[in-house]
């Protein structure tokens, strides 16, 4: 985990209680002048903290920071590339990773490959490569989609039994979940039909969700897939105190197929042709508006940090103290989250 380090925090007691060796603290190259500083980030280090500095300006960083420094981050955009491929190559010599920030679309996102950053950092992912072809659905999620209309029109459990067999990989999934310790079941579920007895419908509605959303085979389908279900989880969170446990799941939901358009290369209208949904979800994820729509334009402010968190925030009554503890409860759920 990247984390931001104001001096004031180099020196918390908080920091004791994280992970040395998991955690890099990113630092201002100002804030480096003052001698304190450095000297708790070499304390840091001694500890196994990795060292992030951000750096601007045209000159080489300090040389007393190099054996310091485990990372060196550039903030890319592209009205300044030029000046940034020059700041690169006056570190591109260090024994350092290089940290390219920021990375708005795929066009920065190749420029900064091709010029060697080690790690890639911004909302690139959440675009539309413009030079891939559409995919569109894959065998499992046709299989998936199938299955969500089912359990949408209350289908016998048998038909849909007879479905989910077509798909042993799917079948293994469902069994292995409802078998997990989380449900605290006294028995092993071992037939399909009784799996889907024991889930039912809604739960069920809401892990065949999940798994589309997770069946993505593209470069970037695993990033998205996390974030899909980050942005999905805390949606519902957002929604909790508002509104009824039947609406924060369709929260989850929309949330989740809320980067269906990316993961499966087509766009929102193409999507919702394929899975029929609730006219509210559909709403919220053509345009935002609606029951959902609010929630879900939250989640993603949250998420890219653009800055007008605060003011959905405020216009749901949402204290952003709370915006904050229920994100940070969405990123640890979705970290242990094994569908």
């Amino acid at each position: 985990m990247f984390l931001e380090a104001a001096p004031a925090l180099l020196l918390a007691d908080v920091l004791t209680a994280l992970p040395a060796n998991n955690i890099v603290l990113v630092i201002n190259a100002s804030d480096c002048a003052d001698v304190g500083t450095v000297a708790a980030l070499r304390a840091l280090r001694k500890r196994g903290f990795g060292i992030s500095l951000r750096w601007t300006g045209l000159a080489e960083p300090d040389k007393a920071l190099f054996s310091l420094v485990t990372h060196i981050e550039i903030s890319v955009s592209k009205t300044d590339f030029a000046v940034q491929a020059k700041q690169y190559a006056l570190i591109k010599h260090l024994p350092v990773h290089k940290v390219a920030r920021h990375i708005a679309g795929w066009h920065d996102y190749d420029a900064c490959v091709s010029l060697g950053f080690d790690l890639l950092a911004g909302p690139f992912h959440l675009m539309p490569r413009p030079d891939s072809a559409s995919k569109g659905l894959n065998t499992s999620q046709v299989l998936i989609v199938e299955l969500l209309e089912m359990v949408r029109k209350n289908a016998d459990v048998r038909q849909i039994e007879l479905v989910l067999k077509r798909d042993p990989v799917v079948s293994y999934k469902l069994l292995r979940f409802i078998n997990s310790a989380g449900f605290g079941l006294g028995c092993e579920i071992e037939s399909l039909r009784h799996a889907v007895q024991v889930l039912g419908y809604t739960p069920l509605y809401r892990w065949l969700s999940l798994l589309l959303a997770t069946a993505g085979t593209s470069k970037t389908a695993q990033l998205l897939m996390q974030t899909a279900i980050i942005r999905g989880r805390l949606a519902e969170l957002l929604g909790d105190t508002f509104l009824p446990k039947a609406e924060t799941d369709n929260l989850f939901v929309a949330g989740l197929f809320s980067l269906l358009d990316r993961l499966l290369g087509m766009s929102m209208g193409e999507v919702l042709d394929k899975i029929q949904l609730p006219e509210a979800m559909s709403q919220a994820l053509l345009t935002r508006e609606g029951i959902y729509g609010d929630f879900l334009a939250l989640a993603e402010a949250c998420e890219r940090g653009t800055g007008c968190a605060g003011r959905l925030a405020a216009s749901l009554q949402i204290d952003a103290a709370q915006v904050s503890q229920k994100h940070l409860s969405a990123l640890a759920w979705a970290q242990n989250m094994d569908v």
